[in-house]
């Protein structure tokens, strides 16, 4: 009874769902990040994607060995005048982000060495649980012309849920399939952004670090779902936005220099969305749907008396009317039947069956996926 009103009192202190309609989507929020997201609801986002200012304390103009200007951050928006200062800005823009996280949500921050620790160091503090930190390894660095340090040839990405137990998306068989059927490391060699990616306006750069579209297309495809919200506090010129729109993700931003809101406004509109059939990604075992192998018979997919066997044709076993497997003297599942053949204390009849279709040997897994296709809306 007791653990019975502990949950009931769990569900009622769980925030309701946030209706979508109430959210500013597909805005740009003018003005300070930390105001515009206190104007957002409690629980309404499901992704926020963070590069804030990098607090590079660059003292002077960078030049060339041949006298020409390094176009490197020096924007107002980026100098802070202490190490405090910075940590208290941080502090506050997470504090909003965490009271506008979804429970199941997450965070992404992207920075340099300048501030990515203080910024690790502050949302751990914070509350959120470290998930992974990811180097992105710039393909193209910008060379040290100093010579004097290393090639600064990284930036990384912290990726972090809302507590050690919270739940959180992780589209870990797309990332997979993205990768060539490998594990995606958290090492990625991705060029920087350059070339008609890269927003000019009067020969210039609208953006000192505008991120290139692969870098969020392959965090919004690891961590969103179709549908999700996704914010962005330092919008800039919009990547985020772009990529969103390509994603079938939903996107609010939160800029306030104008020129970058223009610049995004445009690039955005400009984004052309992927067909329906293209944004359904590959999905881990776990997250799709149920399919009773008796689902197959009783939808005429496997016809009862349909002889199946093991892919070296060892064993063999009929299909009957409810959906189980006759071998001799043994009945039972898919699964029990595969396990008792080969005298296993476990099968997975999915792998282990096969079956003759459309003029070759395929497992039941195979046909499973075919219906599912054709269930789907």
């Amino acid at each position: 009874m007791g653990q019975l009103l502990t949950k009931e009192r769990i569900r009622a202190r769980a925030p309701a769902p946030v209706p979508k309609e109430l959210l500013p989507l597909g805005q740009i929020l003018d003005g300070d990040c930390i105001a515009a997201m206190r104007s957002l609801p409690d629980a309404s986002i499901d992704m926020i994607f963070a590069d804030p200012p990098y607090n590079l304390q660059l003292g002077g103009d960078l030049s060339r060995p041949d006298g020409s200007h390094v176009d490197a951050v020096t924007d107002h928006w980026d100098k802070f005048d202490s190490f405090a200062t910075y940590d208290a800005f941080t502090r506050a823009w997470l504090a909003e982000a965490r009271r506008i996280l979804k429970p199941d949500g997450s965070l992404w921050v992207i920075g340099s060495y300048h501030n990515i620790f203080r910024v690790g160091a502050s949302l751990q503090d914070a509350g959120f649980w470290i998930l992974n930190d990811i180097v992105w390894r710039k393909a193209n660095p910008m060379p040290n012309f100093k010579g004097t340090r290393f090639t600064n040839a990284h930036e990384t990405l912290i990726w972090a849920s809302m507590g050690e137990k919270a739940k959180y998306t992780f589209n870990y068989t797309a990332m997979k399939t993205l990768n060539d059927e490998l594990q995606m490391r958290s090492d990625w060699v991705l060029p920087i952004c350059g070339g008609q990616e890269r927003l000019r306006k009067g020969g210039h750069k609208v953006h000192p670090t505008q991120k290139p579209e692969s870098l969020l297309y392959r965090v919004m495809l690891a961590t969103t779902k179709k549908g999700d919200v996704v914010l962005d506090p330092f919008f800039g010129t919009g990547t985020t936005g772009a990529v969103a729109k390509r994603l079938g993700r939903e996107w609010i931003g939160c800029e306030r220099e104008g020129l970058y809101r223009d610049a995004a406004l445009e690039r955005i509109e400009a984004a052309l969305p992927l067909d329906e059939s293209a944004l359904k990604i590959m999905q881990s075992k776990r997250a799709a749907p149920k399919v009773a192998f008796g689902t197959l018979v009783e939808t005429g997919w496997i016809a009862p008396g349909t002889v199946l066997t093991d892919k070296k044709r060892r064993f063999s076993a009929s299909v009957r009317a409810d959906g189980s497997l006759l071998n001799g003297t043994l009945t039972g599942s898919i699964h029990s039947v595969g396990a008792g053949v080969q005298g296993a204390p476990s099968c997975n009849g999915w792998t282990f069956w096969h079956l003759e279709h459309q003029g070759g040997w395929k497992p039941l897994d195979a046909i499973r996926q075919l219906y599912l296709l054709s269930t789907e809306p």
